[in-house]
């Protein structure tokens, strides 16, 4: 992480972000948009995502960003764990559960990534 400075410039904050984007305008189309419960309820996971990675960064210690990496990861889970249910249930084709899957999946990769570089930059 050496150089950089703002959260904004980490990959896995820039990848929530989609997240949160595609979260946003899936959830506010077609059934989706009706059940207020659960498309609020992706919607709060998805901004949680790229959220605990900002504070974490701005904290400015190892320890404690690692640890909100670890809630950041959760969120993801969270986030895939619910579109499973809109799945299921007929609020998403095929397609659109799959491109946002990849899209949680993948900021999860990087948040590991991420809080693996600082072990190893901290030892």
């Amino acid at each position: 992480m050496a150089g950089i400075t703002r959260f904004e410039d980490l990959v896995a904050w820039q990848k929530a972000r989609q997240l949160a984007r595609e979260v946003y305008i899936t959830t506010n189309k077609g059934l989706f948009a009706s059940d207020f419960g659960l498309s609020r309820q992706v919607q709060r996971a998805a901004v949680s995502v790229m959220s605990n990675i900002a504070e974490g960064f701005e904290r400015k210690r190892p320890r404690e960003f690692k640890y909100f990496l670890t809630v950041a990861k959760a969120s993801c889970a969270e986030v895939r764990s619910q579109l499973y249910v809109a799945s299921d249930i007929g609020y998403l084709s095929n397609e659109t559960f799959e491109y946002l899957l990849e899209i949680a999946s993948e900021a999860a990769r990087i948040i590991a990534g991420l809080h693996a570089s600082i072990d190893r930059n901290n030892h």
